[in-house]
Protein backbone atom coordinates (compact mmCIF):
# COMPACT_ATOMS: atom_id res chain seq x y z
CA UNK A 1 0.00 0.00 0.00
CA UNK A 2 1.36 3.37 -1.05
CA UNK A 3 0.14 4.97 2.18
CA UNK A 4 2.14 2.54 4.33
CA UNK A 5 5.21 2.80 2.12
CA UNK A 6 5.20 6.56 2.62
CA UNK A 7 5.00 6.11 6.40
CA UNK A 8 7.83 3.56 6.28
CA UNK A 9 10.00 5.90 4.22
CA UNK A 10 9.32 8.79 6.61
CA UNK A 11 10.27 6.59 9.56
CA UNK A 12 13.49 5.49 7.93
CA UNK A 13 14.34 9.10 7.07
CA UNK A 14 13.79 10.18 10.71
CA UNK A 15 15.76 7.28 12.20
CA UNK A 16 19.34 8.66 11.82
CA UNK A 17 18.63 11.99 13.53
CA UNK A 18 16.52 10.35 16.24
CA UNK A 19 19.27 7.83 16.96
CA UNK A 20 21.87 10.60 17.42
CA UNK A 21 19.90 12.82 19.83
CA UNK A 22 21.77 13.63 23.03
CA UNK A 23 20.38 12.41 26.34
CA UNK A 24 19.79 15.95 27.62
CA UNK A 25 17.73 16.83 24.55
CA UNK A 26 15.65 13.66 24.79
CA UNK A 27 14.93 14.25 28.46
CA UNK A 28 13.96 17.87 27.86
CA UNK A 29 11.49 16.86 25.14
CA UNK A 30 9.97 14.10 27.29
CA UNK A 31 9.33 16.57 30.10
CA UNK A 32 7.89 19.12 27.69
CA UNK A 33 5.66 16.47 26.12
CA UNK A 34 4.33 15.58 29.57
CA UNK A 35 3.55 19.22 30.26
CA UNK A 36 1.93 19.71 26.86
CA UNK A 37 -0.29 16.65 27.30
CA UNK A 38 -1.59 18.05 30.59
CA UNK A 39 -2.02 21.50 29.06
CA UNK A 40 -4.09 20.04 26.22
CA UNK A 41 -6.03 17.60 28.40
CA UNK A 42 -9.40 19.13 27.53
CA UNK A 43 -8.71 18.68 23.81
CA UNK A 44 -7.65 15.06 24.33
CA UNK A 45 -10.61 14.28 26.61
CA UNK A 46 -13.02 15.70 24.03
CA UNK A 47 -11.66 13.27 21.44
CA UNK A 48 -11.65 10.41 23.94
CA UNK A 49 -15.34 10.97 24.62
CA UNK A 50 -16.02 10.35 20.92
CA UNK A 51 -14.32 6.96 21.24
CA UNK A 52 -16.15 6.20 24.48
CA UNK A 53 -19.47 7.04 22.85
CA UNK A 54 -18.76 4.73 19.93
CA UNK A 55 -17.64 2.02 22.34
CA UNK A 56 -20.89 2.19 24.31
CA UNK A 57 -22.95 2.13 21.12
CA UNK A 58 -21.05 -0.93 19.92
CA UNK A 59 -21.60 -2.83 23.18
CA UNK A 60 -18.00 -2.74 24.36
CA UNK A 61 -17.57 -4.53 27.70
CA UNK A 62 -17.06 -2.55 30.90
CA UNK A 63 -13.50 -3.81 31.20
CA UNK A 64 -12.56 -2.64 27.71
CA UNK A 65 -14.35 0.67 28.22
CA UNK A 66 -12.20 1.17 31.30
CA UNK A 67 -9.08 0.55 29.21
CA UNK A 68 -10.28 3.09 26.67
CA UNK A 69 -11.28 5.77 29.17
CA UNK A 70 -9.07 8.80 29.71
CA UNK A 71 -9.52 11.23 32.59
CA UNK A 72 -7.56 14.28 33.66
CA UNK A 73 -5.93 12.13 36.32
CA UNK A 74 -4.97 9.45 33.80
CA UNK A 75 -3.50 12.03 31.43
CA UNK A 76 -1.48 13.45 34.33
CA UNK A 77 -0.34 9.89 35.12
CA UNK A 78 0.72 9.41 31.49
CA UNK A 79 2.73 12.61 31.78
CA UNK A 80 4.26 11.43 35.03
CA UNK A 81 5.34 8.27 33.22
CA UNK A 82 7.12 10.36 30.59
CA UNK A 83 8.87 12.33 33.33
CA UNK A 84 9.94 9.10 35.00
CA UNK A 85 11.40 7.93 31.71
CA UNK A 86 13.30 11.20 31.46
CA UNK A 87 14.73 10.63 34.94
CA UNK A 88 16.02 7.14 34.11
CA UNK A 89 19.57 6.48 32.95
CA UNK A 90 19.92 6.50 29.18
CA UNK A 91 21.18 3.06 28.12
CA UNK A 92 22.21 4.23 24.64
CA UNK A 93 25.96 4.43 24.22
CA UNK A 94 26.77 2.22 27.21
CA UNK A 95 29.86 0.13 26.51
CA UNK A 96 29.99 -3.27 28.17
CA UNK A 97 32.39 -6.19 28.27
CA UNK A 98 35.46 -4.51 26.75
CA UNK A 99 38.36 -6.99 26.63
CA UNK A 100 41.83 -7.10 25.09
CA UNK A 101 42.76 -9.93 22.73
CA UNK A 102 46.30 -11.36 22.53
CA UNK A 103 46.84 -9.48 19.27
CA UNK A 104 46.08 -6.17 20.98
CA UNK A 105 42.57 -5.67 19.62
CA UNK A 106 40.12 -4.18 22.11
CA UNK A 107 36.67 -5.74 21.57
CA UNK A 108 33.56 -4.53 23.36
CA UNK A 109 29.83 -4.08 22.94
CA UNK A 110 27.92 -0.82 22.74
CA UNK A 111 24.21 -0.45 23.39
CA UNK A 112 22.32 1.05 20.42
CA UNK A 113 18.68 1.59 19.36
CA UNK A 114 16.72 -1.11 17.55
CA UNK A 115 15.87 1.40 14.81
CA UNK A 116 12.21 1.59 13.76
CA UNK A 117 9.76 -0.04 16.18
CA UNK A 118 6.22 -0.88 15.09
CA UNK A 119 3.46 -1.33 17.65
CA UNK A 120 0.00 -2.74 16.92
CA UNK A 121 -2.45 -2.28 19.78
CA UNK A 122 -6.13 -2.09 20.62
CA UNK A 123 -8.24 0.33 22.67
CA UNK A 124 -5.47 1.57 24.97
CA UNK A 125 -4.70 5.24 24.32
CA UNK A 126 -2.18 5.32 27.18
CA UNK A 127 0.02 3.03 25.06
CA UNK A 128 0.35 5.84 22.52
CA UNK A 129 2.30 8.05 24.91
CA UNK A 130 4.07 5.22 26.74
CA UNK A 131 5.38 3.75 23.49
CA UNK A 132 6.60 7.12 22.30
CA UNK A 133 8.39 7.85 25.57
CA UNK A 134 10.27 4.57 25.77
CA UNK A 135 11.14 4.48 22.07
CA UNK A 136 12.23 8.12 22.01
CA UNK A 137 14.44 7.78 25.10
CA UNK A 138 16.19 4.84 23.43
CA UNK A 139 16.66 6.66 20.12
CA UNK A 140 14.09 4.64 18.21
CA UNK A 141 11.48 5.85 15.76
CA UNK A 142 8.04 4.39 16.50
CA UNK A 143 5.18 3.66 14.12
CA UNK A 144 1.87 3.14 15.92
CA UNK A 145 -1.08 1.18 14.58
CA UNK A 146 -3.94 1.56 17.05
CA UNK A 147 -7.41 0.13 16.71
CA UNK A 148 -10.48 1.95 15.43
CA UNK A 149 -11.97 2.00 18.95
CA UNK A 150 -9.39 4.58 20.11
CA UNK A 151 -8.58 6.41 16.88
CA UNK A 152 -9.72 9.87 18.01
CA UNK A 153 -7.84 9.59 21.33
CA UNK A 154 -4.69 8.37 19.59
CA UNK A 155 -4.82 11.13 17.00
CA UNK A 156 -5.13 13.78 19.72
CA UNK A 157 -2.21 12.42 21.75
CA UNK A 158 0.03 12.02 18.70
CA UNK A 159 -0.84 15.52 17.46
CA UNK A 160 0.17 16.97 20.83
CA UNK A 161 3.49 15.10 21.03
CA UNK A 162 4.43 15.78 17.40
CA UNK A 163 3.78 19.47 18.07
CA UNK A 164 6.21 19.29 20.98
CA UNK A 165 8.88 17.59 18.84
CA UNK A 166 8.55 20.15 16.07
CA UNK A 167 8.74 23.07 18.49
CA UNK A 168 12.08 21.74 19.72
CA UNK A 169 13.58 21.35 16.28
CA UNK A 170 13.29 17.55 16.23
CA UNK A 171 11.87 15.64 13.29
CA UNK A 172 8.26 14.94 14.35
CA UNK A 173 8.35 11.72 12.33
CA UNK A 174 10.09 10.17 15.33
CA UNK A 175 6.43 9.42 16.15
CA UNK A 176 4.10 8.25 13.38
CA UNK A 177 0.50 7.06 13.60
CA UNK A 178 -1.15 4.87 10.97
CA UNK A 179 -4.60 6.46 10.84
CA UNK A 180 -6.16 3.85 8.55
CA UNK A 181 -7.63 1.42 11.10
CA UNK A 182 -8.68 -1.33 8.69
CA UNK A 183 -7.60 -4.94 9.15
CA UNK A 184 -6.16 -4.93 5.64
CA UNK A 185 -3.82 -2.12 6.64
CA UNK A 186 -2.83 -3.95 9.81
CA UNK A 187 -2.03 -7.08 7.77
CA UNK A 188 0.03 -5.05 5.30
CA UNK A 189 1.88 -3.35 8.17
CA UNK A 190 2.98 -6.77 9.44
CA UNK A 191 4.82 -7.31 6.14
CA UNK A 192 6.87 -4.09 6.25
CA UNK A 193 10.17 -5.70 7.20
CA UNK A 194 11.92 -3.40 4.73
CA UNK A 195 11.09 -0.45 6.97
CA UNK A 196 10.39 -1.81 10.47
CA UNK A 197 13.03 -3.56 12.59
CA UNK A 198 10.79 -5.07 15.26
CA UNK A 199 7.03 -5.38 15.76
CA UNK A 200 5.32 -5.47 19.16
CA UNK A 201 1.61 -6.39 19.48
CA UNK A 202 -0.36 -5.26 22.53
CA UNK A 203 -3.90 -6.50 22.94
CA UNK A 204 -6.04 -9.59 23.18
CA UNK A 205 -5.16 -13.14 22.27
CA UNK A 206 -6.58 -12.83 18.75
CA UNK A 207 -4.48 -9.79 17.87
CA UNK A 208 -1.29 -11.26 19.30
CA UNK A 209 -1.80 -14.58 17.54
CA UNK A 210 -2.47 -12.82 14.22
CA UNK A 211 0.76 -10.81 14.49
CA UNK A 212 2.88 -13.78 15.55
CA UNK A 213 1.54 -15.98 12.76
CA UNK A 214 1.52 -13.44 9.91
CA UNK A 215 4.34 -10.97 10.47
CA UNK A 216 7.50 -11.00 8.37
CA UNK A 217 8.99 -8.55 10.89
CA UNK A 218 10.65 -9.99 14.02
CA UNK A 219 8.01 -9.98 16.79
CA UNK A 220 8.30 -9.49 20.54
CA UNK A 221 5.22 -11.27 21.86
CA UNK A 222 3.30 -9.58 24.66
CA UNK A 223 0.96 -12.25 25.90
CA UNK A 224 -2.48 -12.34 27.39
CA UNK A 225 -2.87 -12.57 31.15
CA UNK A 226 -4.61 -15.55 32.69
CA UNK A 227 -3.16 -14.68 36.10
CA UNK A 228 -3.64 -16.90 39.18
CA UNK A 229 -3.52 -16.42 42.92
CA UNK A 230 -2.99 -19.47 45.14
CA UNK A 231 -4.04 -19.19 48.80
CA UNK A 232 -1.87 -21.64 50.74
CA UNK A 233 -3.01 -23.35 53.95
CA UNK A 234 -0.68 -21.11 56.00
CA UNK A 235 -1.92 -17.86 54.45
CA UNK A 236 -3.04 -14.83 56.41
CA UNK A 237 -6.64 -15.00 55.20
CA UNK A 238 -7.43 -11.35 55.81
CA UNK A 239 -4.43 -10.36 53.71
CA UNK A 240 -5.39 -12.94 51.10
CA UNK A 241 -8.89 -11.48 50.72
CA UNK A 242 -7.51 -7.95 50.37
CA UNK A 243 -5.00 -9.03 47.72
CA UNK A 244 -7.59 -11.01 45.75
CA UNK A 245 -10.06 -8.11 45.76
CA UNK A 246 -7.37 -5.73 44.56
CA UNK A 247 -6.03 -8.09 41.89
CA UNK A 248 -9.51 -8.88 40.55
CA UNK A 249 -11.44 -5.62 40.85
CA UNK A 250 -9.07 -2.66 41.01
CA UNK A 251 -9.15 -2.68 37.19
CA UNK A 252 -10.72 -5.67 35.49
CA UNK A 253 -9.79 -4.90 31.89
CA UNK A 254 -6.03 -5.22 32.27
CA UNK A 255 -3.72 -8.14 31.58
CA UNK A 256 -2.35 -8.30 35.14
CA UNK A 257 -5.76 -8.70 36.81
CA UNK A 258 -6.38 -11.97 38.64
CA UNK A 259 -8.59 -14.26 36.57
CA UNK A 260 -8.31 -17.53 38.51
CA UNK A 261 -8.11 -18.38 42.20
CA UNK A 262 -6.78 -21.59 43.77
CA UNK A 263 -7.55 -22.28 47.45
CA UNK A 264 -6.00 -24.90 49.70
CA UNK A 265 -8.65 -27.28 50.96
CA UNK A 266 -7.71 -26.65 54.60
CA UNK A 267 -8.68 -22.96 54.43
CA UNK A 268 -11.67 -23.03 52.08
CA UNK A 269 -14.28 -23.10 54.88
CA UNK A 270 -12.78 -20.03 56.55
CA UNK A 271 -11.95 -18.03 53.42
CA UNK A 272 -14.67 -18.65 50.85
CA UNK A 273 -17.76 -17.31 52.70
CA UNK A 274 -15.98 -14.04 53.54
CA UNK A 275 -14.41 -13.73 50.10
CA UNK A 276 -17.71 -14.56 48.41
CA UNK A 277 -19.46 -11.69 50.19
CA UNK A 278 -16.73 -9.23 49.29
CA UNK A 279 -16.75 -10.27 45.64
CA UNK A 280 -20.56 -10.06 45.61
CA UNK A 281 -20.26 -6.42 46.69
CA UNK A 282 -18.18 -5.82 43.57
CA UNK A 283 -20.65 -7.79 41.43
CA UNK A 284 -18.05 -10.40 40.49
CA UNK A 285 -19.40 -13.62 38.99
CA UNK A 286 -17.77 -16.74 40.46
CA UNK A 287 -17.26 -19.87 38.38
CA UNK A 288 -16.20 -22.66 40.68
CA UNK A 289 -15.59 -26.36 41.02
CA UNK A 290 -17.83 -28.56 43.18
CA UNK A 291 -16.01 -27.74 46.44
CA UNK A 292 -16.41 -24.00 45.80
CA UNK A 293 -20.09 -24.32 44.87
CA UNK A 294 -20.83 -26.24 48.08
CA UNK A 295 -19.85 -23.15 50.06
CA UNK A 296 -20.95 -20.39 47.65
CA UNK A 297 -24.51 -20.86 46.41
CA UNK A 298 -24.15 -17.98 43.96
CA UNK A 299 -21.22 -19.66 42.16
CA UNK A 300 -21.87 -21.25 38.78
CA UNK A 301 -20.21 -24.38 37.47
CA UNK A 302 -16.77 -23.83 35.97
CA UNK A 303 -15.89 -25.75 32.83
CA UNK A 304 -12.55 -26.64 31.26
CA UNK A 305 -12.47 -23.40 29.28
CA UNK A 306 -12.74 -21.33 32.46
CA UNK A 307 -9.39 -22.55 33.81
CA UNK A 308 -7.55 -21.00 30.88
CA UNK A 309 -9.74 -17.94 30.32
CA UNK A 310 -8.65 -14.31 30.38
CA UNK A 311 -12.01 -12.72 31.20
CA UNK A 312 -11.13 -9.01 31.31
CA UNK A 313 -14.43 -8.69 33.14
CA UNK A 314 -16.06 -9.08 36.57
CA UNK A 315 -15.66 -12.87 36.47
CA UNK A 316 -13.27 -15.14 38.35
CA UNK A 317 -12.76 -18.91 38.30
CA UNK A 318 -12.10 -20.77 41.57
CA UNK A 319 -10.77 -24.23 42.34
CA UNK A 320 -9.93 -26.03 45.59
CA UNK A 321 -6.60 -27.91 45.64
CA UNK A 322 -4.92 -30.24 48.15
CA UNK A 323 -1.32 -29.01 48.02
CA UNK A 324 1.12 -26.43 46.74
CA UNK A 325 2.28 -29.04 44.23
CA UNK A 326 -1.23 -29.38 42.80
CA UNK A 327 -1.55 -25.60 42.61
CA UNK A 328 1.75 -25.25 40.74
CA UNK A 329 0.81 -28.04 38.33
CA UNK A 330 -2.56 -26.42 37.58
CA UNK A 331 -0.99 -22.99 37.07
CA UNK A 332 1.72 -24.27 34.74
CA UNK A 333 -0.92 -26.09 32.69
CA UNK A 334 -3.36 -23.21 32.26
CA UNK A 335 -1.41 -19.98 32.70
CA UNK A 336 -0.24 -17.69 29.91
CA UNK A 337 3.20 -17.04 31.34
CA UNK A 338 2.26 -13.61 32.67
CA UNK A 339 1.90 -13.15 36.46
CA UNK A 340 1.21 -15.63 39.27
CA UNK A 341 1.00 -15.19 43.05
CA UNK A 342 1.03 -17.26 46.23
CA UNK A 343 -0.33 -16.07 49.56
CA UNK A 344 1.52 -17.94 52.28
CA UNK A 345 3.39 -17.67 55.56
CA UNK A 346 5.36 -20.84 54.76
CA UNK A 347 8.85 -19.92 53.54
CA UNK A 348 9.57 -23.22 51.83
CA UNK A 349 6.25 -23.12 49.96
CA UNK A 350 7.00 -19.57 48.86
CA UNK A 351 10.40 -20.61 47.53
CA UNK A 352 8.97 -23.68 45.83
CA UNK A 353 6.35 -21.51 44.12
CA UNK A 354 8.98 -19.00 42.99
CA UNK A 355 11.22 -21.77 41.65
CA UNK A 356 8.65 -23.94 39.91
CA UNK A 357 6.00 -21.62 38.48
CA UNK A 358 6.82 -20.78 34.86
CA UNK A 359 5.83 -17.15 34.34
CA UNK A 360 7.40 -13.78 33.63
CA UNK A 361 6.50 -12.47 37.11
CA UNK A 362 5.95 -14.57 40.24
CA UNK A 363 4.76 -12.95 43.50
CA UNK A 364 4.70 -13.86 47.17
CA UNK A 365 2.05 -12.07 49.26
CA UNK A 366 1.34 -9.30 46.75
CA UNK A 367 -1.19 -8.43 44.07
CA UNK A 368 -0.52 -9.37 40.46
CA UNK A 369 -1.58 -5.82 39.56
CA UNK A 370 2.00 -4.69 40.16
CA UNK A 371 3.20 -6.25 36.89
CA UNK A 372 3.50 -2.89 35.24
CA UNK A 373 6.37 -0.81 33.89
CA UNK A 374 5.37 2.20 35.98
CA UNK A 375 5.27 0.14 39.19
CA UNK A 376 8.59 -1.56 38.36
CA UNK A 377 10.26 1.84 38.05
CA UNK A 378 10.57 1.91 34.25
CA UNK A 379 8.40 5.01 33.91
CA UNK A 380 6.14 3.11 31.53
CA UNK A 381 6.28 -0.11 29.55
CA UNK A 382 6.21 -1.10 25.94
CA UNK A 383 4.34 -4.25 26.96
CA UNK A 384 4.56 -7.34 29.17
CA UNK A 385 6.59 -9.91 27.28
CA UNK A 386 5.56 -13.50 27.97
CA UNK A 387 8.13 -15.00 25.63
CA UNK A 388 11.64 -16.00 26.67
CA UNK A 389 13.92 -14.57 24.00
CA UNK A 390 15.31 -11.02 24.16
CA UNK A 391 12.93 -9.75 26.84
CA UNK A 392 10.54 -11.12 29.47
CA UNK A 393 8.12 -9.34 31.79
CA UNK A 394 7.56 -5.56 31.76
CA UNK A 395 9.64 -4.18 28.92
CA UNK A 396 11.42 -0.95 29.73
CA UNK A 397 14.30 0.87 28.10
CA UNK A 398 16.78 -2.00 27.84
CA UNK A 399 14.26 -4.14 25.96
CA UNK A 400 14.20 -1.51 23.19
CA UNK A 401 17.94 -1.67 22.57
CA UNK A 402 20.37 -4.03 20.96
CA UNK A 403 24.16 -4.07 20.92
CA UNK A 404 26.86 -3.80 18.31
CA UNK A 405 30.48 -4.80 18.63
CA UNK A 406 33.05 -2.04 18.64
CA UNK A 407 36.67 -2.95 17.97
CA UNK A 408 39.73 -0.75 18.54
CA UNK A 409 42.92 -1.63 16.72
CA UNK A 410 46.39 -0.21 16.19
CA UNK A 411 47.10 -1.47 12.71
CA UNK A 412 46.44 -5.19 13.19
CA UNK A 413 45.99 -7.32 10.08
CA UNK A 414 44.88 -10.94 10.03
CA UNK A 415 47.68 -13.34 9.08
Amino acid sequence: MEYLIQIGERAKAAEPSTRLLKTEKKNEILRLAASDLSAHADEILKENEKDMGHGRQNGMSQGLLDRLLLTKERIDSIGEGLCQIAALDDPIGEVTGMKKRPNGLLIGQKRVPLGVVGIIYEARPNVTADAFGLCFKTGNVVILKGGSDAIHSNQAIVKCIRRTLESQGVNPDALLLIEDTSRATASAFMKMNRYVDVLIPRGGAGLIRAVVENSTIPVIETGTGNCHIFVDESADLSMAADIILNAKTQRVGVCNACESLLIHRNVKDALLPVLGERLKEKQVEIRGDEAVRELLQEAVCANEEDWGKEYLDYIISMKVVDSVEEAISHINRYNTGHSEAIITENYSHAQQFLDEVDAACVYVNASTRFTDGFEFGYGAEIGISTQKLHARGPMGLLALTTTKYIIYGSGQIRP
